[in-house]
């Protein structure tokens, strides 16, 4: 079983993570959605997102552009971060689950940290 959350608003894939309306959570066996439920956001400060996330089991997180803090963390409690994602939350998913869905690798930089991405 793996659990694949998208930072979403209104169904669609959002840009910044964490200023998302929520997050829908799918639970997906042998590449099928097999369950989906949507958490609210719990509210942006720095670094408690990734955690309360991870804390649920997710496994792979999807969003449009992330902060290079919350990708660290994420990266750290073994959490598969794709940004770069777009469009319909579940249509994503499945996408992700095809293989069809890769990260584009780049994080949000209107966060001041942004040199950090550049080691």
């Amino acid at each position: 079983m793996m659990k694949i959350a998208v930072a979403s608003e209104n169904g669609m894939v959002t840009e910044h993570f964490g200023h998302c309306e929520g997050f829908m959570i799918f639970d997906a066996e042998n590449n099928q959605i097999v369950k989906s439920e949507t958490v609210a956001n719990p509210g942006h400060r720095p670094g408690f997102l990734p955690n309360f996330l991870a804390d649920r089991g997710v496994n792979v997180i999807i969003s449009g552009g992330m902060g290079g803090g919350a990708v660290e963390i994420f990266n750290e409690r073994n959490v598969e971060v794709v940004v770069g994602a777009s469009g319909n939350a579940k249509t994503a998913v499945e996408n992700y689950l095809k293989g069809e869905l890769k990260t584009t690798g780049s994080v949000c930089h209107e966060h001041q940290n942004h040199d950090e991405c550049e080691e």
